[in-house]
């Protein structure tokens, strides 16, 4: 934990024991360290600070299960790629969120948690499935990260123009992982991503994935952002925008 960032439980002012001007965000990174958990989120802390949140941090998801801390924050954002939940820790996150704490992540760190519980993966709405790499020819056979860094772009939807998050940012393009995701029509699609069918690969026609998507659980918010694999790509200006304004759109 990092004590030095420790937002502390509100007391008083509201009848529900929360006071209105200061929010609390709750930061929970950890999981699979190829996705750089502890450099992405310091990447955002700071622009959480600057917005008048106090921030903790803790490196499992333990803290879900405190009731009554959980009840007060704000919005939780999760860098936690794989690893495992406790079903009490699940159910405490559900609960925070079905009465309006917010949720907000990108890349392996929320569409790719706790594999082994379906009931996170129907609340979050999409799950990782693939990243298809490049051709055989060009990888280098060693697992290496960089085989799955492919050209691809990321294409604003009808409703992304009008959104929040993403208005005023027009179609880009990256190279790097890119999502094939698993999801449900309880999304609302801010960006899609379409993988191409190549001669290598084995399915035959393109498939498009959500990149970015909003969805309601309860009374609260949650935000997902395909891309972010690296902190080079958590710097790509567009990324970084609908990234903050998913933060600040999250938040109860």
């Amino acid at each position: 934990m990092d004590h030095g960032r420790l937002g502390g439980r509100r007391d008083g002012g509201a009848e529900d024991g929360r006071v209105s001007d200061t929010k609390q965000a709750l930061v929970v990174r950890g999981g699979w360290f190829g996705h750089e958990p502890v450099e992405a989120t310091e990447e955002f802390i700071p622009f959480l600070e600057s917005n008048g949140f106090q921030v903790r941090i803790e490196e499992s998801p333990e803290v879900y299960a405190d009731a009554a801390y959980m009840a007060t924050v704000d919005l939780v954002l999760q860098t936690m790629t794989m690893s495992t939940i406790e079903m009490d820790e699940f159910l405490g996150l559900r609960a925070a969120i079905e009465a309006g704490t917010g949720m907000a992540g990108w890349h392996g760190g929320i569409a790719d948690s706790y594999r082994n519980t379906s009931q996170y993966l129907q609340m979050i709405g999409g799950q990782f499935a693939e990243h298809p790499g490049k051709h055989p020819s060009e990888r280098n056979g060693n697992g290496d990260q960089s085989d799955n860094y492919v050209p691809y772009t990321i294409e604003i939807t009808d409703l992304g123009r009008q959104h929040e998050i993403t208005a005023g940012i027009e179609d880009f393009d990256l190279v790097s992982e890119q999502y094939w995701v698993l999801h449900d029509d309880y999304n609302d699609v801010l960006a899609t991503t379409t993988q191409a069918a190549r001669p290598w690969d084995p399915w035959n026609r393109p498939i498009t994935s959500p990149a970015v998507w909003t969805r309601q659980w309860g009374k609260g918010r949650i935000f997902v952002c395909t891309p972010g694999h690296h902190v080079d790509i958590l710097r790509n200006p567009n990324v970084r925008t609908i990234i903050e304004r998913g933060l600040l759109w999250a938040s109860r």
